[in-house]
């Protein structure tokens, strides 16, 4: 199972909270799944004895990883000041960055984000930063004192699956010993699959689960689709070829 900053979650598989169609499925996607991880706003939700108290019992009572975000920041400032607040709320180190640079397709920051993980870092946060897949953007964040990587996959909320393979294959070379996560951009559990096939860790993922007809079952197939990657990624996969190759020796062939 995957380790971040030194701790093992249950599970590779991470999902958002939001858009749900109720509590009970949202809760029922996560006993399913078996999902190691929950991410949740800090601009939607509060913990503790504050507002959002049922929705913090929901989630407390699942038994998983809290991972506040930063979701709607457009400024290192504001995102270090989100971040603040979460780790009061929830109680927790870790905090999934997000520094949004395009309203559009809600691309990262990477000046403001570089900045706020630095800031952050200091402050003694274990932070997640949200990224794109890009090769120099990463190590600076490595520089920064981020421990984990989360490129994105495509837009939040596309489910566009992996648009730039050769990114992220590149990205996962550089770095081969750095935790990372591919968050964002997946609809299918296939996409999820191919990124494990690839040696990332682990994928966060919220729409393509909680949007889809029945949130449950599709929660359950992607925990299978991670398990499948993760086992095809672990045992080898053969190389492509351009020519073909028969698979039964030719060895014994009759020759007319």
């Amino acid at each position: 199972m995957p380790v971040f900053y030194g701790t093992e979650v249950a599970s590779p598989l991470m999902l958002g909270t939001a858009q749900y169609p109720s509590p009970a499925v949202l809760a029922e996607a996560f006993r399913r799944s078996g999902a190691g991880v929950a991410t949740v706003s800090v601009r939607r939700e509060a913990g503790g004895e504050r507002a959002g108290q049922d929705f913090w019992r929901l989630i407390s009572g699942l038994g998983v990883r809290v991972l506040p975000n930063t979701a709607g920041c457009h400024s290192a400032r504001e995102a270090v000041t989100t971040a603040r607040m979460a780790r009061e709320l929830f109680e927790t180190d870790w905090i999934k960055l997000e520094v949004i640079g395009n309203a559009d397709t809600l691309q990262p920051d990477p000046f403001g984000l570089v900045e706020a993980a630095r800031i952050l870092v200091a402050e003694g946060f274990k932070v997640f930063p949200y990224m794109t897949e890009d090769l120099v953007l990463a190590d600076r964040l490595l520089q920064a004192g981020c421990e984990v990587l989360m490129p994105w996959g495509a837009p939040i909320g596309t489910g566009l699956g992996l648009l730039n393979p050769y990114a992220l294959r590149s990205l996962r070379a550089h770095f081969p010993d750095v935790p990372m996560v591919i968050d964002a951009g997946l609809g299918l559990p296939s996409q999820a699959a191919a990124a494990m096939e690839m040696g990332f860790d682990a994928v966060l993922l919220n729409t393509a689960v909680a949007k889809a007809g029945d949130p449950v079952a599709m929660a359950e197939g992607f925990s299978k689709a991670l398990e499948a990657g993760r086992l095809a990624h672990g045992a080898g996969p053969m190389p492509p070829r351009d020519m073909a190759a028969p698979s039964t020796p030719v060895l014994g062939k009759a020759f007319l």
